[in-house]
């Protein structure tokens, strides 16, 4: 058979696996055929969301497992050898592989990015195919690593048998650690976004170095309880007797594999310091989980117990380095070794992409000022001052606006799912507690049905913290709606979260990172494919700031007199950070609960009010605007119409542009698959313009303005133009029942193979009769191509 009859598959099981084998490269271990690199981002419009174009790999070589080295891109016979080395370069860059190979059956171009000879592609026969030694020997002697370097970069990961492979980019996190401490690193940064798998990433790292004895005794350290607990049952569980858990200030030293809180081993009281307990040499390895909550501050709890074991390599997990004048992830850690971000891990389509809806209050955004003598609730004289965005739920309370969003949250869940998970961030405790309350208020229905619909999670309240597994837990109904403050902004996995409400004020681009995070994970099993935001307090325009998910960039005071004088630009401080800033309680040292006296007015005991409470203020919605992010990941405002209008005239030069590609294609489905992964979703569309209309009708009416057709009504005018006089009885009835089906189902279904073998088509006789109804095969194509000619020529 002519090799330019085969299908690219054929040509890969014919020619290039063979070729492969007989280099010696492993087809269990070593060869990945269809190896996945992306899901393909997620696109969103109303209720529906489809997937972009997912980015595979035709193979994957691997000299161990999960050690990727080189790529090959295969074409079939039509194209020529070198045709596919551009896409396999893009892919080869994504996994930062050196080796890169294009085929056709024929041979191999070879891309050697690392060659000292100058010649960087050269073309090789079918039976030159380097062997994996080779490749191996090359990019080791490039990379300068000894024969105790390699060992400790070649430790096998662990598997569970599965053949479960880590995604690519955390394959990259992982070898890169292992490589930097294989070469004498000690001081390790990771930034990876919230949910894209940082303690997966960390197990496999310290399972490597454990394994190979390079690392003996480790410690593990987060600030969270929770984030402990899911380490030990989930990723860390094949580490079994050889891990524990630090607790009851009591340090065992007969284990390998420590987890801590790093509150269980610091304290105030040099006896309380219980890290001090173990020698200063006794770990190997620290792993500091969400680094930036702490580690960074050259004072904090952490900085004590790494400077301790300051002998050990550390490294330092995190979503959102910290970096301002006082704290540094990058001054302690260096730079990032590797960094995932938000906006990759969406455009990959392994994370979450969001809407954002963005609700303006009336009194947010002009302010309120008390009439002259006006008292709160409680009979406090209210001072007369404009109070705006900054003082509402941390010195002034507007009652009626706690309400409103409440009001709005409800009105939300209603018209989507009143079951979807959602977690409102409110300025304080107190805050989450009103809106606790107004949301009950707002939901008395499925209150009345469960008591924990809705429920305060916050750090000072057990009831609420007792839930929160079952918040996080997708097959836990309850609780619905979590308000909270600060407890549920970092490393709480709540896979099925779907709803995040911002009416905190937020001026950190860190915690505003951490928050978005809480929302990022998908699960399909559990319909979710995306978040909303509803955003009262236009915390959202963080997005705009250059820093939202770019390169973490290092902002310092100069401490040497050698240091260069132009300090960078510094970045918004958190006013909930500065004890200076207007409405910052002062806590009184007796513990009696009151407070100082601070800047905005005093009680007649010497002590300010903490904040009023107003009742009766009115407060209405003054804007309300629903934003998305495209296909290419910029956020917009518009219609569905006009985003697909756009679209459309990015793709079609004009009408008759668009009537000659839809009619020279030979399936239909190819153009509305390549349009809906530009985000044009043609069932929204079909509802919002309320007609039974086949894409073709959509297209031309959103684009061009022409009037719409059903397709029925496309259908009775092909029956009344006597379309079918020209075949035979057999062909005709099927010809009828194709047109049928287009009327019920769409142009997508009849032009499937296999249509042909399903009811009613199978009471008229077999798939091969019917075929041979119209001639053959090829005869049977050209019917249904000039019944779509004639569909669409109405």
């Amino acid at each position: 058979m002519d090799k330019k009859q085969f299908s690219e598959r054929d040509i890969c099981t014919k020619y290039i696996t063979p070729a492969l084998e007989r280099a010696g490269w492993d087809i269990t271990t070593q060869i990945r055929e269809e190896f996945p690199l992306t899901r393909g981002r997620i696109i969103v419009r109303g209720k529906l969301h489809t997937r972009a174009q997912h980015k595979r790999a035709d193979y994957v070589l691997f000299y161990k497992p999960n050690l990727p080295i080189a790529i090959i891109e295969a074409k079939d016979n039509k194209h020529s050898l070198g045709d596919g080395m551009q896409q396999g370069l893009g892919y080869a860059e994504m996994l930062q592989v050196p080796f890169v190979f294009s085929s056709n059956g024929d041979g191999f171009l070879f891309h050697n990015k690392i060659t000292s000879d100058g010649t960087i592609e050269r073309e090789l026969g079918l039976d030159e195919f380097p062997s994996p030694q080779t490749l191996w020997q090359w990019w080791i002697s490039h990379q300068g690593l000894n024969d105790a370097q390699q060992t400790l970069v070649t430790q096998d990961y662990y598997s569970d048998g599965s053949n479960k492979t880590p995604r690519y980019y955390q394959l990259l996190a992982i070898n890169k650690t292992i490589e930097a401490i294989a070469r004498g690193q000690n001081r390790i940064l990771l930034v990876m976004a919230t949910g894209t798998g940082k303690t997966f990433t960390a197990f496999q790292i310290i399972w490597r170095l454990w394994r190979s004895k390079a690392k003996k005794r480790i410690l593990f350290l987060a600030d969270r309880n929770i984030l402990v607990d899911q380490t030990m049952t989930n990723d860390f569980k094949p580490f079994g007797s050889a891990m524990t858990k630090i607790q009851k200030r009591q340090a065992n030293k007969s284990y390998e594999i420590y987890l801590s809180l790093y509150q269980a081993v610091t304290g105030t009281e040099e006896e309380r310091n219980i890290y001090k307990q173990f020698s200063p040499g006794f770990f190997d390895l620290i792993v500091i989980d969400e680094c930036h909550r702490g580690s960074a501050a050259a004072d904090s709890a952490w900085r004590e117990i790494l400077d301790y074991f300051s002998a050990a390599t550390q490294i330092g997990l995190t979503a959102t380095p910290k970096e301002t004048k006082e704290v540094s992830n990058i001054d302690y850690f260096g730079e990032p070794i590797y960094t995932y971000s938000l906006r990759q891990g969406i455009d990959d389509g392994f994370l979450a992409p969001y809407k954002v809806v963005r609700i303006d209050l009336d009194k947010d955004l002009s302010g309120w000022r008390p009439s002259k003598g006006m008292v709160d609730k409680h009979g406090n004289e209210i001072e007369d001052r404009i109070y705006n965005q900054r003082d509402f739920d941390k010195n002034l309370v507007l009652e009626r606006r706690t309400q409103l969003v409440a009001q709005k949250v409800t009105e939300f869940l209603k018209q989507t799912n009143r079951f979807d998970k959602a977690i409102v961030f409110c300025e304080n405790i107190d805050h989450a507690e009103r809106m606790r309350q107004a949301l009950n208020n707002e939901n008395s229905d499925l209150v009345a049905q469960n008591s924990k619909y809705v429920m305060r999670i916050t750090g000072d309240n057990e009831e609420g913290k007792a839930e929160l597994d079952n918040f996080i837990f997708p097959e836990s109904v309850y609780p619905v709606i979590a308000t909270t403050s600060k407890l549920m902004t970092t490393g709480i996995d709540a896979q099925t979260c779907k709803l995040i409400v911002l009416d905190q004020r937020i001026q950190s681009m860190t915690e505003f990172k951490q928050i978005i995070g809480r929302g990022t994970r998908i699960n399909e099993d559990y319909g979710k494919y995306y978040f909303t935001i509803i955003d009262f307090k236009r915390a959202t325009e963080l997005f705009a700031d250059p820093d939202f998910d770019g390169d973490p960039v290092q902002i310092y005071e100069p401490k040497d007199l050698e240091d260069s004088p132009v300090p960078p630009d510094d970045p918004v401080d958190d006013p909930t950070d500065d004890p200076t800033d207007e409405g910052f309680i002062y806590p009184l040292d007796d513990g009696i609960g009151g407070f100082r006296l601070g800047d905005n007015g005093a009680d007649q005991d010497g002590f300010r009010v903490r904040r009023y409470v107003v009742a009766n203020v009115e407060v209405k919605v003054a804007a309300e605007r629903v934003q998305y992010f495209d296909a290419d990941g910029k956020l917009i405002t518009e219609s569905l119409k006009d985003y697909t209008r756009k679209t459309l005239a990015k793709e079609f030069a004009s009408l008759n542009d668009f009537l000659r590609r839809w009619s020279d294609a030979d399936k239909k489905q190819v153009i509305i698959e390549e349009l809906a992964n530009q985000g044009v979703f043609f069932e929204a569309l079909a509802e919002e313009i309320g007609r039974d209309c086949d894409p073709f009708d959509l297209i031309c009416h959103v684009a061009w303005d022409r009037p719409p057709l059903t397709r029925r009504e496309r259908a009775e005018v092909v029956k009344q133009r006597n379309y079918f006089a020209q075949y035979g009885d057999q062909a005709r009835r099927v010809l009828d029942a194709l047109l049928q089906k287009y009327a019920d189902e769409g142009v997508e279904p009849i032009e499937e193979p296999q249509i042909l073998t399903i009811a009613p088509f199978t009471q008229f006789g077999t798939p091969v009769e019917l075929i041979r109804a119209f001639g053959g095969l090829s005869q049977y194509q050209q019917a249904l191509r000039e019944l779509e000619q004639a569909l669409y020529s109405a």
